[in-house]
């Protein structure tokens, strides 16, 4: 409990830098600077390409570290990082508004006994988060969690949490975790 209290409490003053005034965006405004994120992400946040990831449905809050993070560069990405430099403050709140609004569900391929065991108490066995910190997993492609997995390992992503659970696993485990996610049926769609 301690630790977690301890990420939120960095977390939490981050976010309320973000959001002006209690303002949390316009998801109508969020769909217009949406159609810059098409490509990869899809307008309703469900990816199009197999190494983007689904981001509908994901809380605004999660979303908007993400930018803020790719902006500020404590995340690199090539594509990410121009894109997330060049959104002001408002498109930021407006656009996580906009794929935050939409809804995703899962419908699992097997057994959720079998879900791996590190991942589901955050990312849920079905791969819809169970808490606000962590995305979805749900029907991302093997290719991008394994991606993702290995770079918390390397310490090319940074995070409190994800780093010291990736650096304990195998490439097989790693593996193992990105299937499962993988078989998982992702549905998004707006509200």
């Amino acid at each position: 409990m301690r630790a977690l209290l301890f990420v939120l409490g960095g977390v939490l003053p981050a976010q309320a830098a973000l959001a002006q005034d209690g303002d949390d965006g316009d998801p109508a405004a969020g769909r217009k600077v949406a159609g810059m994120c098409r490509t990869c992400h899809g307008l309703d946040g469900y990816a199009v390409i197999p190494i983007a990831p689904h981001i509908g449905g994901e809380p605004a809050s999660y979303l908007r570290r993400q930018l803020e993070a790719f902006r500020s560069g404590d995340r690199v990405h090539e594509m990410m990082t121009i894109v997330a430099q060049g959104l002001s403050e408002r498109q930021i709140l407006d656009v996580t508004a906009w794929y935050a609004a939409q809804h995703a569900t899962a419908e699992l391929a097997a057994d959720p006994s079998g879900a791996p065991e590190l991942c589901a108490g955050c990312h849920g066995a079905d791969g819809i988060a169970v808490i606000e910190d962590a995305p979805n997993l749900a029907g991302e492609t093997a290719m991008y969690v394994d991606t993702q997995l290995k770079a918390f390992r390397l310490g090319k992503r940074q995070s409190e949490i994800m780093g010291p659970i990736a650096e304990g696993l195998s490439d097989e485990e790693i593996r193992a975790a990105a299937d499962w996610y993988a078989k998982v049926k992702l549905t998004v769609t707006g509200d």
